[in-house]
């Protein structure tokens, strides 16, 4: 004996789908929703054309996990802590490197070089 077998049936909704909204259409309608207004980001530099050399990135999540950071410079300084008194040790490390670089400080006296 087969199954019996079901027939499809026709669907009872819309036949057909509309055209989609274009993507600047659906970008509009989601900012006038959200009353988001785009505008242009400011240049990050100053005007004197100063620009970072170096960074300290902290984490120090709320739920009391383990504390990290990173210190990173451009003379290629970068360095990584994870625990309190770590990055407790680090932060104050970066601080010294801050007066020491020579990138960030040009009349720092450079260390590892044998004076003249």
């Amino acid at each position: 004996m087969t199954p019996h077998l079901k027939s499809l049936s026709t669907p009872t909704g819309p036949h057909s789908a509309g055209p989609a909204p274009s993507s600047a259409a659906r970008a509009a309608a989601k900012d006038a929703a959200e009353g988001v207004r785009s505008a242009p980001r400011p240049d990050p530099r100053p005007a004197d054309q100063r620009h970072p050399v170096a960074w300290l990135t902290i984490t120090a999540p709320p739920n009391r996990t383990t504390p990290t950071v990173r210190s990173q410079c451009a003379c290629g300084r970068d360095l990584f802590a994870a625990g309190q008194q770590r990055a407790l040790a680090l932060i104050a490390d970066h601080e010294q490197h801050r007066t020491d670089c020579p990138f960030i400080n040009p009349a720092a006296p450079s260390t590892g070089r044998a004076a003249a």
